[in-house]
């Protein structure tokens, strides 16, 4: 290890963070509605919602004929803007469609897919403001507060910006200020709560997003650590504590500290209590793997792609992601937040393929391939988790290349010890639209961890590579309920579109929700 590791400096984006996008709802009569645009709905055949219907009437029918005119069938996805709309206040009208009804409801997933295409219709305009006469759609086992917390939600999402670090960053190219959820008055109780719990996911899938865009040069352990300390700020229910390197050592964290062996940066164990519920209720633990970059060490990684192993601690950025929701809701329920926070880097002082390290349980460890970081860091932070006891732990880390293979990047692997735990997160994936998938956790799988010379070794070779990592794991979570999130495959996306998604803040968000 070198003599004195540097102090990282909290660097902060360039520039600003763009004004959030103010929510409301009010009963609305649409043709009288003075909007930028006025969103409307009509479903498969050209069937037209009650208030596109009142729209259609005011002028002569004119609505229906321009649908037909323009090929618009009303199936799932589709829209068409119109300008300067006749016999109504709102300059422009956006017709969405949301697809075939059933018993004159339609399916969540088609209510999805065209509020997720309001964004890109009104992207060429100047609206700041627009009303959506969209409370009227009946969803499949789905409530208003349901329907307006996705619209927030999803447009809450457009606050994000990825270029702050750009010396120019790109003109906005949709400034939308306000937005109006119309419904009725017994309606708008409901729709007000889900406006605010759309909202606040969504801030903290930017937090999330945010933290995996930024380089590994200034969101190092360090910066981590201040984001945890700046969510704590004149926050009565959440306290943070940072673990220095001296005290994990004391705390025989010696798993975790072999892979900030070899960086100049400090290792950090940040740790977050939010305490909302009751003191006896026992708290949800949700534990992260920061690997702030990773060049694997010793068995270092190939040149190509290496930039986006610096979203090798977005399952961290979940968790602090998470806390911003739940402070933002004040939800009464207690959450433990665990984050272990590190580079993984070569020098002279860094751990070798071959050592042989303590973890904080006591069992040993030989280390076949120092690119197998994550579960070494994983490791002793579910150790000292075991100190809450937690109702259940849920840890989440870009863990393996395997999970990729297997899942590719649609759903996050789900391993679990527990049944009842792993069928409450694949709910809550699949309520949030954030799904996970569940993957094997044999004992069948544990032999390919045997070692000649310690207790475990920290990889399995190349069959179920995801599976053994999950294995690996699960030997340090025998005294609790525990699942562990791959989200390898989730966290970002690669290629042209490259940036990190914010996934699984809704899944776990969602989870904490459901245990309210």
């Amino acid at each position: 290890m070198t003599a004195a590791k540097a102090s990282a400096k909290s660097a902060k984006p360039a520039t600003p963070k763009s004004a959030l996008i103010q929510f409301s709802a009010k009963a609305i009569e649409p043709i009288k509605q003075a909007t930028d645009c006025l969103v409307v709905a009509s479903y498969e055949g050209v069937k037209l919602s009650p208030s596109a219907s009142a729209i259609n009437s005011a002028d002569a029918q004119q609505l229906e004929t321009l649908l037909k005119r323009e090929g618009f069938q009303g199936k799932a996805g589709q829209s068409l803007l119109l300008l300067n709309p006749q016999g109504i206040a709102a300059e422009r009208l956006l017709v969405l469609g949301f697809g075939a009804t059933k018993d004159g409801h339609v399916s969540a997933d088609n209510y999805r897919r065209a509020v997720q295409k309001i964004a890109d219709a009104l992207r060429p305009t100047t609206c700041t403001d627009i009303t959506l006469a969209l409370a009227e759609v009946s969803v499949e086992q789905q409530n208003t507060e349901w329907q307006a917390r996705l619209v927030a939600e999803s447009l809450s999402l457009l606050d994000y910006r990825a270029d702050k670090l750009k010396s120019k960053p790109a003109d906005v190219s949709l400034k939308l200020k306000k937005v109006v959820f119309g419904a009725t008055k017994a309606q708008t109780a409901g729709a007000t709560k889900g406006l605010q719990v759309g909202q606040a996911i969504a801030k903290g899938v930017n937090l999330a997003r945010e933290l995996g865009d930024l380089p590994g040069n200034i969101c190092t352990p360090t910066y981590l650590a201040s984001e945890a300390k700046r969510l704590a700020t004149k926050q009565a229910k959440l306290s943070v504590n940072i673990l220095e390197e001296k005290q994990l050592k004391e705390l025989g964290m010696g798993s975790f500290l072999s892979v900030a062996a070899g960086s100049d940066q400090p290792a950090k164990l940040i740790v977050l209590e939010y305490k909302g519920g009751n003191k006896k209720q026992a708290p949800v633990a949700l534990v992260g793997k920061g690997i702030t970059f990773d060049t694997g060490g010793i068995s270092l990684k190939p040149g190509a792609a290496m930039d986006e192993m610096k979203y090798d601690m977005c399952g961290a950025a979940s968790v602090l992601g998470t806390f911003q929701t739940l402070l933002d809701l004040q939800l009464p329920i207690n959450v433990v937040g665990v984050i272990a926070a590190t580079e993984n880097m070569p020098n002279g002082s860094a751990t070798k393929p071959g050592d042989i390290v303590t973890s904080m349980s006591g069992q040993t460890i030989e280390i076949l391939n120092t690119d197998a970081e994550g579960r070494l860091v994983l490791c002793d932070a579910l150790t000292y988790t075991e100190r809450f006891k937690p109702k259940t732990v849920v840890d989440i880390a870009t863990l393996t290349g395997a999970c990729v293979i297997a899942l590719g990047n649609h759903a996050t692997g789900l391993f679990s010890n527990n049944d009842d735990l792993a069928k409450a997160l694949l709910k809550a994936g699949e309520e949030s639209a954030d799904r996970a998938w569940q993957m094997p956790l044999w004992d069948d799988y544990q032999k390919q961890l045997d070692s000649n010379f310690a207790d475990i070794a920290n990889i399995g070779g190349r069959e179920a590579g995801s599976v053994t990592a999950a294995c690996f794991l699960s030997r340090f979570a025998k005294k609790f309920a525990w699942a562990h999130l791959d989200i390898a495959g989730t966290a970002w996306r690669s290629g042209g579109a490259k940036g990190a998604t914010g996934r699984p803040v809704g899944l776990l968000v969602q989870y904490l929700l459901n245990q309210v």
